[in-house]
Order: structure tokens, then C-alpha cells, then sequence
């Protein structure tokens, strides 16, 4: 059986959906879930230039932000998608209550606008993410992180 393109991407999407509601359960089964469970699963964290390979690093890389904004949400604001890859524009938002890149926590709340990129395996593992990279100005969270006066929010692109 070929599957189209549209039903490739359809399947990307519920895999999304479901990995977003998820992260904004603190579900973390149901996220680790999404992703293909071997070696070749990895998380990027592209303004860190620093990649959680394996499933391990996925599981890694979620206890990391777990403990550092522990409250934090999820909403997405755009959606693309194309066979194989999908590109999600959200806005995180929570509270900074544990150290994140040496920033010990003050309790402040953070909002920080992201480009999460899905990767999908092949062939019957369509459905499953390979990865997820993201891409997010790392100054502006670290300057609310410090309570900085003059730290900005983003452009806007959620309004909660």
C-alpha cells in the first residue's frame, strides 16, 4: 500500500498534536511516545548547539526543562507541514524555578517564542518522530530569567 502525501501529513500532524498535548500535560509517556524509542530519536537544541542523541537524550533533554520551568505551556501560533517534516511556531511560556545555563531561578515568569521542527522516520515508522529541533532567541530568555527591566517578550505572537 503507497501512502500519499496528504495521509503522510495528516499522520504528522495527530503526531504533533498528540506530542503538544503531551508537553502541556507533563504527560511525559504520551510524549516520549511520539518519538521512535532507539538510537536514532535525538532532541537539538540549536542556540545551545548542543544535541541530546538517542532516546535517552530525548528523555535527558525533557527532565532538564521539566526542572527549569516545571509550569510550562505550549501554544502554537503557525503550522507548516510537507512529507516528512513539519515546523511548528509556538510560544512558551512558565516560570523559571530551577538553574537553566547557570541562571539560578528567581521565580519569574518566561515567554519565549520557538520554531520546533518535527523530523518523521520512513516507511511504517511515518508516524513517529526522529526528532525535534528548536530554534529560540536564548538571550531573551535568559535576560527574563534575570529579571532584567529591559528583557523583551517576543513579537507578540501569543497573546496568552
Amino acid at each position: 500500500m503507497t501512502v500519499t502525501d496528504q495521509e503522510r501529513i495528516a499522520a504528522q500532524r495527530r503526531t504533533i498534536d498528540e506530542h503538544i498535548k503531551g508537553e502541556n500535560d507533563h504527560d511525559w509517556a504520551r510524549v516520549y511516545g511520539t518519538f521512535l524509542t532507539d538510537e536514532r530519536a535525538y532532541y537539538d537544541v540549536v542556540p545551545l548547539s548542543t544535541r541530546f542523541p538517542g532516546f535517552q537524550g530525548v528523555q535527558d533533554f525533557y527532565r532538564l526543562i521539566e526542572a527549569a520551568i516545571p509550569d510550562f505551556r505550549v501554544v502554537v501560533t503557525a503550522e507548516y507541514d510537507t512529507p516528512g517534516a513539519s515546523v511548528r511556531e509556538v510560544t512558551i511560556t512558565g516560570t523559571h524555578r530551577g538553574e537553566y545555563c547557570g541562571v539560578t531561578p528567581q521565580g519569574l515568569p518566561v515567554s519565549v517564542e520557538v520554531a520546533a521542527f518535527y523530523l518523521f522516520g520512513d516507511g511504517h515508522e511515518a508516524g513517529k518522530l526522529v526528532a525535534e529541533r528548536v530554534y529560540y532567541d536564548n538571550e531573551t530568555l535568559l535576560r527574563q530569567m534575570r529579571g532584567e527591566e529591559d528583557s523583551r517578550a517576543g513579537v507578540g505572537l501569543s497573546a496568552s
